[in-house]
């Protein structure tokens, strides 16, 4: 990180609704969790009173049998964010560039110019079309966060060998590829991947993560990353939700059907963006934003003010999630 860059970073804003009694669309994570986490947290924390084995053999196995990647290829980190930071740490020094997706997740911006870095910005669906060659590093969300569109794994790969041809490495944050039928891109060479807990096993406060890359990429992060630096719980109750693929899968049918649902009711009233995600971006068309995000509000239910993403100025983002509270939404919005 370039200590002289930091006085110049702001923080990034983001969903999430710290009042319990207001219903929360504005956050993307996954309103339920696999049955059995408690008991794995509570057995956890006797072993908390000693420092977590900082091979994270448990947790690399099973976060390899998830991804169908080799289980020493797995870094473990606190968190998606983690896995972004340390990605950008060995990979950017001072002065160096970095080409990021417009609109997407704001904290890529801001972990680059925290290096000292360079960003430029391309539309999100012309990513692929870039030459990487002028950058240190590329990066993609799959899917796009808040579009949700999601990139084939074959035009993926093929970016993937342009990009090492370059020598420039490419990132791909996976946060919500869980939601979609596609395959990830872990262990391909070239490649970091990102992923997190966060979304598909609603545990966002339980920080759990993970990187993936090969060869001297993988020994970079796996000799940057904090020692320690992912807790007993958190490694336990991740070893343990990896396991849960039948969990998984009922998600993915669950937001299938109800983002379709939903798209189709609120298509008449905004414009609806294409999703494989577990959210919805929506155009407002001529209605003041603030005023969507305020009706809403005075339905006891949040949702996401858009305009805080590069380049959009009257859209919202909408969660998906269990049928009765996505009829509340409707109700609010329509």
């Amino acid at each position: 990180m370039d200590p002289d860059a930091v006085a110049d970073v702001e923080r990034v804003p983001h969903g999430g609704a710290s009042d319990a009694t207001l219903l929360d669309f504005s956050a993307n994570t996954n309103p339920e969790r696999p049955r059995g986490i408690v008991g794995v947290y509570e057995s956890a924390y006797g072993a908390a009173t000693q420092y977590p084995g900082d091979d994270y053999c448990e947790f690399r196995t099973a976060a390899g049998e998830y991804l169908g990647c080799e289980p020493l290829n797995v870094v473990p980190t606190a968190g998606g964010m983690g896995a972004l930071r340390l990605a950008f740490e060995v990979t950017l020094d001072t002065d160096d560039d970095a080409l990021l997706p417009k609109p997407s997740f704001g904290e890529y911006e801001r972990e680059v110019r925290l290096q000292g870095a360079d960003p430029t910005f391309v539309a999100h669906d012309r990513i692929l079309s870039a030459d990487p060659a002028p950058y240190d590093i590329v990066v993609i969300c799959n899917p796009n966060n808040p579009t949700g569109n999601g990139y084939p794994r074959a035009d993926l790969v093929a970016y993937a060998q342009q990009c090492r041809a370059a020598d420039t490495v490419l990132l791909v944050d996976e946060a919500f590829l869980d939601f979609t039928d596609r395959r990830t891109l872990a262990g391909e060479s070239g490649v970091i991947v990102a992923r997190s807990l966060t979304k598909i096993f609603g545990l966002p406060g339980l920080r759990a993560g993970l990187a993936v890359a090969t060869d001297d990429l993988r020994r970079r992060l796996d000799t940057a990353r904090p020692a320690w630096g992912l807790s007993t719980p958190a490694a336990d109750v991740g070893a343990y939700c990896f396991r849960k693929t039948k969990f998984v899968a009922e998600t993915r049918d669950r937001v299938r059907r109800e983002r379709a649902r939903m798209a189709d009711r609120l298509d008449a009233a905004y414009e609806v963006y294409p999703s494989e995600a577990p959210f919805l971006l929506l155009g407002v068309h001529d209605r003041p934003v603030n005023e969507v995000i305020d009706d809403a509000r005075r339905d006891g239910i949040v949702i996401r003010d858009a305009t805080t993403f590069r380049d959009l100025d009257s859209h919202v983002r909408v969660a998906v999630r269990r049928p009765d509270e996505n009829d509340r939404l409707l109700d609010a919005l329509l």
